[in-house]
């Protein structure tokens, strides 16, 4: 009886799935296409970059003490020897905390990075919403979202109307340029969830990041 009740239960499931009607949304291309974003994302970058250039000369200096004290701690006694050994010792640890507080999983790239997508989250919902409503779709899948869609027909794919509606509804870029703050800078705020694939991508090169310049340290 409990075997009977179980196939029911599935077979009314999955009928119940294929009366939906299912729709396809890249979210990844809808915010490669919203000029605000794609300037917040540039002004993200030229952080990176200055973070990037700033840790090599922290790593060039440190190499440069470590270098000078192994050629010279043999002359160095006492209180001169454990203030040279100090010395680089501490300067490995601001390495090491640098890369973890900006390159790490939860550093203050991923943060911004979250940031960054945080004002256009709840627009590409209700974006979303509104299209799915107006087509009458039960489901809908974020093509960009560690989905693997091997084809699909065009008339499912609702990622152009839904850039459409949003593109409609966001401030004009010249709006948009006022409220920014100054380039090269963005604004801390409370951390909230983006898209995965974006956040992924960015926890993979910052990880990759961090494990370079780990790397570097201990040679």
């Amino acid at each position: 009886m409990k075997k009977l009740a179980l196939i029911v239960t599935i077979l009314f499931t999955a009928t119940h799935i294929c009366a939906q009607k299912i729709g396809v949304v890249d979210t990844n291309y809808v915010l490669s296409k919203l000029p605000q974003y794609k300037e917040a994302e540039n002004r993200l970058n030229t952080q990176i970059s200055q973070w990037q250039s700033d840790l090599q000369t922290l790593q060039a200096e440190y190499e440069r003490k470590r270098e000078a004290f192994e050629n010279e701690k043999v002359l160095l006694v006492g209180e001169q020897l454990k203030l040279r050994e100090k010395e680089v010792t501490d300067m490995e640890a601001n390495i090491r905390n640098t890369i973890g507080g900006r390159f790490g999983t939860n550093g203050e790239i991923n943060q911004l990075r979250s940031n960054l997508t945080k004002p256009y989250q709840d627009q590409i919902w209700n974006a979303i919403k509104t299209v799915s409503t107006k087509n009458s779709l039960g489901i809908v899948l974020d093509k960009s979202n560690n989905i693997s869609v091997i084809f699909l027909d065009k008339k499912y794919d609702y990622t152009d109307a839904v850039l459409n509606l949003l593109v409609k509804t966001l401030p004009k870029e010249e709006e948009s340029k006022n409220n920014n703050t100054r380039p090269g800078v963005i604004n801390k705020g409370k951390n909230s969830s983006s898209p995965k694939s974006k956040i992924n991508n960015m926890q993979k090169k910052s990880a990759a990041a961090e494990s370079a310049a780990e790397l570097k340290i201990s040679n």
